[in-house]
């Protein structure tokens, strides 16, 4: 086995941190190439997972590579709406449920809002 420098989180850290900086297709290559490297040389199972995740999520990554946008606070907020609507499970109006839902993702809510107060 080859000496392994870094951490895959390091490799996949630098691969992550070329978008929105115009990197072109040859570079976002070379640091693919690198952690999937990494990862295959490291004897490590969970290691191998996280390649393999990164691997088959590859189409989405390089479109977050190119573009620099995310779904990331969809996401977020879609987690946040579940919460409440789990901690809401019982409510006998429907209407306040929903209310409820709606009031915490809310722009102002959100910024303040922590998953210990729902």
């Amino acid at each position: 086995m080859s000496t392994l420098r870094g951490t895959p989180q390091e490799s996949l850290r630098t691969l992550l941190a070329l978008a929105r900086t115009g990197a072109d297709r040859h570079r976002i290559g070379q640091a693919r190439y690198k952690f999937l490297t990494w990862c295959a040389d490291a004897d490590i199972p969970e290691v191998r997972t996280l390649a393999t995740t990164v691997d088959r999520w590859w189409t989405e990554i390089a479109v977050f590579l190119d573009t620099g946008h995310s779904n990331a606070k969809s996401e977020g907020i879609n987690r946040v709406i579940k919460l409440v609507a789990r901690a809401a499970f019982g409510f006998r109006n429907a209407t306040n449920q929903r209310l409820r839902t709606r009031c915490v993702t809310t722009r102002r809510a959100r910024g303040h809002l922590r998953t210990a107060q729902l």
